[in-house]
């Protein structure tokens, strides 16, 4: 099946907001589309990403039914940006280790910038910033 060449591919991985983190990557002008956890990489490839987004979604990357991605998925050698259960099945595919929180994380929160280096090199060290 032929499809169009798309920017970024959204990997779905069940989250409620797969179809907001869509629109805003559209709103600033990049083409992207929204796949199922479980598209083959051969069709992911056929899309021609230049990255790609793994959503969030409700289930632990611990848990017996935990979605995973397709074979591979990790070894592309492209930009990927996990969010929330899609960071989580990163590090844990990865080789690291997901441990539950002190307290929740959903909402609003501090984030405190030890070190102004890589993608805080252009913020203050020491310094917060409101994110979710």
């Amino acid at each position: 099946m032929n499809h169009p060449n798309s920017d970024v591919l959204i990997i779905d991985f069940g989250g409620q907001y797969s179809q907001l983190i869509a629109r805003r990557v559209r709103d600033v002008g990049v083409y992207c589309e929204l796949v199922h956890h479980e598209t083959p990489l051969e069709d992911i490839l056929a899309r021609s990403p230049k990255g790609l987004i793994l959503s969030g979604g409700p289930a632990s990357v611990y848990g017996p039914d935990a979605p995973r991605g397709p074979e591979g998925l990790l070894e592309t050698g492209l930009p990927t940006l996990g969010i929330c259960y899609g960071m989580q099945y990163m590090a844990h595919e990865l080789g690291g280790r997901v441990e539950k929180g002190a307290c929740e994380d959903y909402g609003s929160a501090k984030l405190l910038i030890k070190e102004n280096t890589d993608i805080f090199r252009h913020l203050t060290s020491g310094s917060q910033i409101d994110c979710w």
